[in-house]
């Protein structure tokens, strides 16, 4: 008996299931080869057809269940690379090279097609199965805004969505796992607004003077006034804002977090930036510093998924601090639920930590 785990976890997401992920970035995804991708833990190919859209169908060929990524792209359409059966972009069979040229389509040769779309940078496909769209991707902010410098950053993490989001959003955090890169022990308090939402989590800092290290050097060279800003928005995405001086500066840190496994996920960052006549000088140094600053979070998070491989997923002990984990951990587990029972409500939250 063979597990299909791609589908238990899928089958198991409730709610959160009924929406875009990020499966790769445009420019990965190319004409002439396929490419593997797994979701929610179901395995899909990605390929464009010949009008060169982008379509995602399941990654089994169902003759004799082999990987169709391993095979190659011919006129639109995904090759099998054990028997040469051939799929066209909506998922049908439509060569079976062993029956000949008198081969006819059948109605059970089908694949299971993924609606998927180009936006911002990105391939998101909808994972809903007979849930139709009901809305657009998330917006990744500031890909096209004038005056803004972007690059995008893809990191594998061995750990599960909703600590990863956590994390993104956590400040006490930084100043152990990245101490001397984004910020120091200063020991000293932080006034923190913390607004849940029937779909999202928004956090206001009220500390103008932070200092975020190295890269508040080079965004911040003139000392200006902060605000400083995390949000989540349901069910996977994450955007951190310094801005500087009334929006003269910015420094914007988007990440959405596709789920490959229970603690497993593969994060599509973006980085924005806006310095003015510096703008050059940031292309320059700030991807080798978030590369950094992301790995370690890497280590920090696969440091915690290890234990929670051992251990299992124990409850939690929190502090002031971690009230817009609780906030977050709500929200998706609401939707873990499929949306059932007493739905987490609006609350606003004034609470203070010391970093």
């Amino acid at each position: 008996m063979f597990l299909e785990r791609g589908r238990v976890m899928r089958s198991t997401a409730g709610s959160l299931k009924n929406h875009w992920y990020a499966a790769c970035l445009v420019t990965e995804l190319a004409a002439w080869r396929p490419l593997a991708r797994t979701i929610l833990g179901e395995r899909l190919v990605l390929f464009r057809d010949a009008a060169h859209a982008p379509v995602a169908l399941s990654d089994r060929c169902v003759h004799r269940n082999a990987l169709l990524s391993g095979g190659t792209v011919s006129n639109g359409c995904i090759v099998c690379p054990y028997h040469g059966w051939t799929y066209d972009s909506a998922g049908q069979c439509r060569e079976i090279p062993s029956e000949g040229p008198q081969f006819k389509p059948e109605a059970g040769r089908v694949l299971e097609k993924f609606p998927v779309c180009e936006q911002d940078g990105l391939c998101w496909v909808w994972m809903g199965g007979e849930q139709a769209p009901t809305h657009a991707p998330f917006v990744m902010p500031h890909f096209n805004s004038p005056g803004y410098g972007k690059y995008y950053m893809v990191t594998p993490f061995s750990n599960g969505v909703t600590n990863l989001v956590e994390n993104f959003m956590d400040v006490p955090h930084t100043v152990f796992v990245h101490r001397g890169w984004f910020r120091s022990r200063k020991l000293s308090p932080v006034r923190t607004t913390i607004e849940r939402t029937k779909d999202s989590v928004l956090v206001t800092y009220h500390d103008k003077n932070d200092d975020i290290g190295f890269s508040g050097r080079i965004l911040n060279p003139r000392k200006l006034p902060l605000a400083h800003t995390d949000k989540f928005y349901m069910p996977n995405n994450t955007r951190v804002d310094y801005i500087y001086g009334d929006d003269r500066r910015s420094f914007v840190i988007t990440s959405t977090c596709t789920p490959v496994a229970p603690l497993e996920t593969m994060v599509y960052t973006l980085i924005s930036y806006k310095v003015g006549l510096l703008n050059p000088l940031a292309k320059l140094l700030l991807p080798w510093y978030t590369r950094k600053v992301i790995d370690q979070d890497v280590e920090i998070m696969a440091n915690q998924g290890e234990a929670l491989r051992h251990y299992g997923e124990e409850k939690f002990s929190s502090t002031a601090a971690d009230t817009m984990h609780a906030y977050i951990e709500s929200l998706r587990r609401f939707a873990e639920r499929g949306e059932t029972g007493e739905p987490p409500k609006p609350l606003t939250k004034e609470v203070t930590f010391w970093i």
